[in-house]
């Protein structure tokens, strides 16, 4: 019996695709971006480095929110802090998160100031015996550069609309009323930190004073001090929060896809982070720039 050639050419091309079909459900396996295509699944939102902006993050988290088949999440942290308000929204986006879904924090090698904020959000913390957290405080850096300046023979001149309008400037010492003002902001967002680890924490402000002086503490002391709920490594954190959620069985792991960049997108970015530069160095003279402009705030 003859075979037919148009009936032969779909079933290799359907054969091909099913090939397809497997081999990319693979690869997502071993990129981590999913286990099997059933099951209950835990999503994992990683937290790495220094936190200077919070859009990816809460993108993911959003994303984890608001899909049926994630059934719980863990913040996975390996950070030192960063920004005071990059922090606070990725604090915000985790508490909206459990209003959803059971949330619990794993930290990793550090997990510190910043990231500790952002950890104090979940209902859960599990540390590693030896990871570095606490670091409860706030800190803010100038720079001074008026000695190198007069070393140059290099004189500055500032025309400002306010006596604190240059703040801060690296072109002179910091007066006394200058000091007391912005120890008042570092104050108030010292505060801010304490309050929002004794709310979630359930430890009293008072006794949260204590140790809220920016000392670090391994995780196993910082169990001790009721900081943290367990000890544990990243399964174990998972574990815990399956169990919160009510899976049987173990879950299947969820981990965000990795975006990748094109080659266009790449020469485009590096060609704007050249005219930015320029731009930066030939701008001269009046500027509406708070003190802000010229100092870092971070957790």
């Amino acid at each position: 019996m003859r075979k037919h050639p148009v009936l032969s050419g779909v079933l290799l091309l359907f054969a091909v695709g099913i090939l397809l079909f497997v081999f990319t459900s693979g690869l997502s396996v071993f990129r981590g971006e999913r286990k099997s295509l059933s099951g209950d699944r835990v999503g994992i939102v990683p937290i790495k480095g220094i936190i200077t902006d919070s859009k990816t993050i809460i993108e993911q988290i959003t994303k984890y929110g608001d899909d049926s088949r994630i059934k719980a999440v863990v913040i996975r942290i390996d950070s030192p802090g960063g920004g005071v308000a990059p922090s606070q929204e990725i604090y915000d986006a985790v508490l909206e998160l459990r209003k959803k879904k059971n949330v619990v924090a794993s930290m990793g090698s550090v997990a510190a100031s910043g990231g500790y904020y952002i950890a104090c959000a979940a209902e859960r913390i599990i540390a590693n015996p030896g990871s570095v957290t606490g670091s409860i405080g706030a800190v803010m850096h100038f720079s001074n550069f008026e000695e190198t300046l007069k070393k140059l023979g290099i004189r500055a001149s500032v025309v400002k609309s306010g006596r604190y309008k240059d703040s801060g400037s690296p072109l002179r010492d910091m007066t006394s009323e200058e000091r007391n003002l912005f120890q008042g902001v570092i104050d108030d967002i010292h505060d801010q930190f304490v309050e929002a680890v004794s709310a979630n924490r359930k430890i009293p402000k008072e006794k949260m004073k204590e140790y809220a002086d920016g000392r670090i503490f391994t995780g196993r002391q910082a169990l001790k001090l009721g900081l943290v709920d367990s000890l544990g490594d990243l399964e174990s954190a998972v574990r815990t929060v399956a169990e919160l959620a009510g899976i049987k069985g173990k879950p299947d792991i969820v981990y965000p896809k990795e975006k990748g960049i094109s080659f266009w997108k790449y020469l485009l970015e590096e060609a704007s982070s050249q005219i930015t530069g320029k731009l930066k160095e030939e701008l001269t003279g009046a500027y509406f720039l708070s003190p802000a402009s010229r100092m870092r705030i971070e957790y």
